[in-house]
Order: structure tokens, then C-alpha cells, then sequence
């Protein structure tokens, strides 16, 4: 277990939300002898989607709801512990134009932080939800999960998702889209095929050719197709390709969607039901698929499954990380160097900083990537290797996490960004500035790129202020880690810590903590 990390104790409470552009919802579950075992369940059906303007923002209307539910979604959650409660937007909110505006609000009324995941990291959390809620097996998987704004398309084996894919295409966005006014006939369905059918072609070959044994839907909008398709007697298990073609002719006769009635078909999804059909016929068409097996699970118990596998030390972010290494062929020696430093010092500092578990994690991630900008060019890498961690599809890590590390990196050497730092979230600014720090002394006590030990250190700081204590024949010995030490000093200012350095004949390690 990782230095400080709280492991999630036997009958623990859990919980997830789901921020959808269709629905909210929360799930509560117990951790029980190595499984989650669901308590509780809320939903509410905001459709976010519905409200968003095409400059990007959110009706009143639709504000006023959402706040409304996660304030009810936070009376239930007020027991549980920061660490227990994990809160994600999608679609709807990648899209505003001032997401902020609405996650300060939102936040405050779920009484958690809620993180913006982008679409493939959305898929992997589904496709970990949906392989959860089903029996182990050796064969790849495909999944589909029609969401309210978006389609996640997943390959994946075991646990693991092996191919991700979103397209900006949901329920609710595509009936507004291709059935705005609530008319129904064959033209415009041919239009709605052929539009999604396109967006489908960029990826539904590769995807063929990687192939899979089963195709697995997730979501409340194939689970309510699913329905309608046994209820009517178009399918006697899941969904089929001539079920789909049943239930597409019915809604056509219908000729608008105030006038469908169908058996099995609840009120409530009655309204986005035909953007749902469209886009799953399409999907059946592209990828040749002929039956598809309805799943329970979705991306809300992906979060609870993951929230376990990051205490249990099975942090997909680390996995990233180190596919970021690798990809950009980071000196691995000097990135270790760096990182042993980094550590050190933190150990040295959090007495005084209260840092915790969480920022030491971040502090060796960026330790490891710290320089994968001189792939691009020696000159400005931090700027370079900021706009890759910005630009890349990071599994495990939410948008506001990837400003986070970008932000890092921009700032671990020359001047940093104060902009920038004042960008972020205002519960990870500090940390973001004191993880920067520790790393920006790290790099210049490891300027050398040596394999000789560091002498012995001792550092001490308050909100304000850092002291690092060196010997002095060790000084003497590095004229340039000195002028180094001497620039930083207007740097750290940036952070809003003045940097003190002393001078010793003789400095004492400090004894560590077992």
C-alpha cells in the first residue's frame, strides 16, 4: 500500500455519480469481503443535453433541475468521506463553453468534487462497470452505450478495454437533431442512417477487423429498447437485428413521437426513445452485428470498481504514465533520479505541509514524465511535454486531472505560469503549487545527471516560505547547483513561497519515519 493511502475496509461504504447528459444517477455500495454489494440506487431524469445552447450554454431551466438533484444526491452522500464518493460529467458538460460556471454550483450543492471525463475515458469506465456485471470470459467483448450525448463503442478482454470510441451522438441530442419537431416518417430516418452511418465508418472497419465474440449494450436507453423489443414480442432475448427493424417500423407509424404507445415503454423515455433506435440501428448496420445481450451495469459501478482499484494499488493512471515513458522514450535513469529526490524531499516537507497520499502520487508521475517534451525538442520541453499530457487520451485521469499534470510540467522549469496555476480548480491550486515546487528543486538538485548520492538535506516551510539547508563543502563542490539555487529563489515566488537557502558545516539527516 502506498505511503499514507487509506485501504477501504471490510463493510465501507462506496458511492458513484453520474452526471449524464440524460440522466443523473447515484449508486451506494457496501465493500463486503472483496465485492461491492449496491444499497442504494437514485435517479433523476435531468436531461442536461436538452438545456445546453448551441454557444455552449445551460438553459435556467435545466440549471436549476440538475442543481436540485445533486443537492439531493448530496443529503444521502453527507456521511461519507471524501475519498469514498467519486462524481463525473460527461457529454454535456465537455461541451459547455464555461463548464466552471456550472461545476462550482454543481459542486457545492453535491458536496464533492465532480470530475469531467472525456469520451474515451467515459468508455473505459463503462466497458469496467459492464465487464463486472458479467461472467468471466476468455473471448473480446464488444460494448455499446448510448448515452444521452454520446455513444461509447468499446473492445475489450478480461477487465480491460482494449479499443475506446465516443462520438458526439446520444438519445437525446439525436432526436432533437433529426426529430426536432416531433415528426416521424421514412425520409427523415434515412437521414438520420445515413449522418450517424458516417461517423460510424471512421472507426467500424478497424473495429471488424480486430473483432469479438459478444456484443454487450449498456445504458437505460438500450435497456429500455430491450424491453420494448421482448414486451412486443419482437425479440425473445435481448436485441436482434429484425427486432430493431420491427421497432423502427412501429415508431414510423406512430408519424410523431407525442403519439407513441408502446407496450414496455415507460413514459419518461418515450421522448428520446427514437434518437436511441436510430443510432443503434446504424451501429447494428456498420458492424454487421446481428444480436446484442443487454447488460445491468454502466459506467456508475465502472467508478466503484475503479475507486477499489485505486486503493488496491491497480491505479490505471500509473499504467498510463508509464505508457507516456515509454512512448516518448524518457531517459528512465535520470527520470528515477528525479523522482527518488522528489520523494525525499516531500518526506522531508510534509510534517510541515500535510500533503498526503494523493499529492505524493502526483508528485512521481510528473518526476517520471518530467522531460518526455525533449521527444519534440530539448529547447522549451516543458512546454512540449505540457501540451502532449494536455492533447492525450489518458486512461484513469479526468480532464481536470490532465490541466492538473499539464500544468505541473508547464511549470517545473523557468518561470511559472501564474496564469495557468490560477486556471485550475481552486481545491487543486495548492497543491498543484506545492507539488511544483518540490519538483522544481528536485530537477535542479538532479541537474548533473550523476548516479552520486545526494548529500544529506533537511527542509522545513510553512504556507509561505521553504528553507533547504545544504552543506557547504557540497556547495562548494557545485558551483552551478548554487547559481541555480540562487535563481529559484524569484521563480518559487510565482508559487508564493519565498525560498531561504542555509548554509552548515554539517548537516544532520533527519531520522524517517518507518
Amino acid at each position: 500500500m502506498s505511503k499514507g493511502k487509506t485501504p477501504i475496509r471490510d463493510g465501507e461504504l462506496l458511492a458513484a455519480v453520474d452526471l449524464g447528459s440524460n440522466s443523473f444517477h447515484m449508486v451506494v455500495a457496501r465493500y463486503q469481503h472483496g465485492e461491492l454489494r449496491v444499497i442504494d440506487r437514485l435517479r433523476d431524469s435531468v436531461r442536461l443535453a436538452a438545456g445546453l445552447t448551441r454557444d455552449g450554454n445551460l438553459d435556467a431551466e435545466r440549471r436549476d433541475r440538475a442543481l436540485g438533484c445533486l443537492a439531493r444526491f448530496g443529503q444521502r452522500l453527507r456521511a461519507l468521506p471524501q475519498g469514498r464518493v467519486r462524481a463525473v460529467a460527461t457529454n454535456t458538460v465537455r461541451r459547455m463553453s464555461a463548464p466552471h460556471a456550472f461545476l462550482l454550483p454543481a459542486e457545492t450543492a453535491l458536496g464533492h468534487p465532480i470530475e469531467v471525463v472525456s469520451g474515451r475515458e467515459e468508455a473505459r469506465l463503462i466497458y469496467l462497470g459492464v465487464a463486472h456485471g458479467l461472467p468471466e470470459s476468455r473471448e473480446r467483448r464488444l460494448a455499446i452505450d448510448i448515452g444521452g450525448g454520446s455513444t461509447e463503442f468499446i473492445i475489450g478482454l478480461g477487465l480491460d478495454a482494449l479499443e475506446t470510441e465516443s462520438l458526439q451522438m446520444g438519445c437525446v441530442a439525436s432526436t432533437l437533431r433529426f426529430f426536432g419537431d416531433g415528426k416521424l416518417n421514412n425520409k427523415r430516418w434515412r437521414q438520420a442512417q445515413t449522418e450517424i452511418g458516417v461517423e460510424l465508418q471512421q472507426f467500424a472497419a478497424d473495429y471488424r477487423a480486430r473483432g469479438w465474440g459478444e456484443t454487450i449494450g449498456s445504458s437505460g436507453t438500450i435497456r429500455a429498447i430491450g424491453n420494448v423489443l421482448e414486451a412486443n414480442g419482437w425479440s425473445e432475448s435481448g436485441i436482434t437485428r429484425a427486432g430493431l427493424a420491427s421497432l423502427r417500423d412501429a415508431l414510423l407509424a406512430f408519424g410523431a413521437i407525442e403519439r407513441i404507445r408502446l407496450t414496455g415503454l415507460s413514459e419518461e423515455r418515450q421522448a428520446v426513445l427514437c434518437g436511441g433506435v436510430a443510432i443503434l440501428e446504424a451501429a447494428f448496420d456498420a458492424l454487421r452485428l446481428d444480436h446484442m445481450q443487454v447488460c445491468e451495469t454502466a459506467m456508475r459501478e465502472g467508478l466503484l470498481y475503479d475507486m477499489v482499484g485505486r486503493a488496491e494499488e491497480r491505479d490505471p493512471r500509473t499504467a498510463t504514465i508509464a505508457a507516456l515513458v515509454r512512448r516518448y522514450d524518457a531517459d528512465r535513469a535520470q527520470s528515477q533520479r528525479v523522482e527518488d529526490t522528489a520523494v525525499a524531499l516531500f518526506d522531508l516537507i510534509n510534517d510541515d505541509w500535510q500533503l498526503g497520499a494523493e499529492a505524493l502520487d502526483w508528485l512521481r508521475w510528473t518526476a517520471r514524465i518530467h522531460e518526455i517534451g525533449i521527444a519534440i525538442a530539448h529547447s522549451q520541453h516543458h512546454l512540449h511535454g505540457a501540451y502532449i499530457v494536455r492533447n492525450s487520451d489518458l486512461a484513469g485521469f479526468s480532464r481536470q486531472e490532465q490541466e492538473l499534470l499539464a500544468t505541473i510540467l508547464r511549470c517545473h522549469r523557468r518561470k511559472p505560469d501564474e496564469d495557468l496555476l490560477a486556471a485550475l480548480p481552486e481545491r487543486l491550486r495548492r497543491t498543484a503549487m506545492r507539488i511544483t515546487a518540490l519538483l522544481r528543486l528536485a530537477v535542479l538538485l538532479q541537474r548533473a545527471r550523476s548516479a552520486d548520492p545526494l548529500p544529506p538535506m533537511q527542509l522545513k516551510g510553512d504556507d509561505r516560505s521553504l528553507e533547504l539547508k545544504l552543506p557547504r563543502t557540497w556547495l562548494e563542490q557545485h558551483p552551478l547547483s548554487v547559481a541555480d539555487l540562487d535563481q529559484e529563489r524569484d521563480h518559487l515566488k510565482a508559487l508564493g513561497l519565498k525560498l531561504q537557502l542555509r548554509v552548515a558545516d554539517r548537516v544532520d539527516a533527519p531520522e524517517r519515519a518507518a
